[in-house]
């Protein structure tokens, strides 16, 4: 018998405009619901960066099971330079293609 108590996934993740000339670094336990309001954010009248830029692709993830732990990445990631993140993306990602259907 499997225990699962205590466990859970939480995501950092890396989004982008259709442009690709912005990144976004956020943390979520629920990644399809994040892109959804991502989505549903872009248009509004609020100043956030992701409306403002109309970001909302998502270009690279990573899966977590402590929420600390893709907290203190998180943080790692939003403190690069763009040229550190768009390597790290690649790694994954070489084409640096939209991989929202993965959640959808």
């Amino acid at each position: 018998m499997q225990l699962s108590e205590g466990y859970h996934t939480y995501y950092i993740y890396i989004i982008t405009n259709k442009y690709k000339t912005v990144f976004y670094t956020g943390v979520t336990n629920n990644l399809k619901l994040r892109l959804s309001q991502h989505e549903e954010n872009i248009g509004n009248k609020s100043k956030t960066f992701t409306s403002k830029y109309n970001v909302k692709f998502l270009l690279y993830y990573e899966k977590f099971t402590w929420i600390q732990e893709a907290i203190i990445r998180e943080k790692e990631i939003k403190g690069w330079t763009r040229d550190k993140k768009l390597k790290l993306i690649k790694t994954i990602n070489p084409d640096l293609d939209f991989l929202n259907n993965l959640f959808s």
